[in-house]
């Protein structure tokens, strides 16, 4: 068992995946002598070298264009674009053509691309650089949407993403890179579309992703103080979505709380929240709660932006008001 952080188990799961499979390559901007904007690649290149580890031009047009080319050649590819905020940029390649493909073809043609992604706020980034952008993704028939927050995830949920023949987006959360965890020893491999119950509670559900899985962790540990029992649900997976145990938490609780980076307005808890309501309606004792960013392009000033985005005090607030 060793311990890394969410930004060197990045490049532990890819490393992972490389050698499992030799025709497996990466495209990105500065991803190869660089390391990463991040660092999250760094030691790829000296591995893998040039062939597999490719930096491309500035362009995310072209990244999601060659990776879709060579995917439909049978050549599975990672491409990272820097910032989530940009899938905007390239959002055509995305949702029209590498999400359709396998449908348009009758299933002759498979797209095994994985597109890697920093996202979410915290880091001071402004409004076009710290955008949690999952539910642009969620909403795209054909695409699969993952979100770790923990190093363990990081690894074993890339490996599933890469081995799963459909474009899948991955989300990594900046304000999360620094954060460690345990890493088992030898292969790694999850499952997509199971999230994971990762405190157990009677009082309450509180279903969080990325780096509000840990927040929500720590209000339920205030709340613990206070008699409230929390359970917390990382949900980890988007699409596909793990219905079942979100509803057998709410089954046990009676309540559900869902705490969202995603601005208020068509968030993934809004999904979340009416799934509960159309299966779960006699469960409930109480309305769902959306714990949410508002729907505001996010500040870049430091004092601002932790307004926006729920925190550990937003969360405890809440649901210590509203669960009695």
């Amino acid at each position: 068992m060793a311990e890394l952080t969410y930004r060197d188990a990045v490049a532990y799961g890819i490393a992972q995946e490389m050698r499992r499979d030799p025709n497996l390559v990466m495209l990105g901007e500065d991803i190869a002598g660089a390391g990463g904007v991040f660092k999250t690649t760094v030691g790829l290149l000296d591995e893998f070298g040039p062939a597999r580890i490719r930096d491309t031009p500035i362009s995310e047009q072209a990244i999601l264009g060659a990776a879709m080319g060579a995917a439909m050649t049978g050549i599975p590819v990672i491409a990272e674009i820097m910032f989530s905020d940009f899938i905007a940029v390239c959002f055509d390649l995305l949702a029209n053509e590498m999400a359709k493909s396998a449908y348009m073809t009758g299933g002759q043609l498979s797209v095994p691309v994985v597109v890697r992604t920093a996202n979410g706020g915290g880091s001071r980034f402004g409004a076009q650089h710290s955008q949690s952008v999952e539910n642009w993704c969620m909403m795209i028939p054909g695409l699969k949407v993952v979100a770790p927050s923990t190093p363990a995830d990081v690894v074993g949920l890339m490996a599933a993403s890469i081995r799963d023949p459909d474009p899948v987006v991955f989300f990594e959360h900046k304000s999360l890179f620094a954060s460690k965890g345990e890493i088992p020893e030898g292969e790694i491999v999850d499952e997509l579309g199971t999230a994971r119950v990762v405190r157990e509670g009677t009082d309450c559900t509180i279903a969080a992703l990325a780096l509000m899985v840990p927040r929500a962790l720590e209000a339920a540990d205030r709340l613990a103080d206070e008699g409230i029992s929390a359970e917390v649900i990382d949900v980890r997976s988007l699409v596909p979505l793990d219905t079942k145990t979100v509803l057998a938490s709410v089954e046990k609780t009676s309540r559900l709380y869902t705490v969202e980076e995603n601005p208020r307005l068509c968030g993934w808890g809004a999904e979340v929240a009416s799934i509960v309501a159309d299966e779960a309606f006699w469960d409930l004792d109480g309305p769902i709660v959306r714990i949410t960013t508002p729907h505001i392009p996010l500040p870049a000033a430091e004092a601002l932006e932790d307004m926006a985005i729920p925190s550990v005090d937003r969360i405890y607030e809440t649901v210590s008001k509203t669960i009695g």
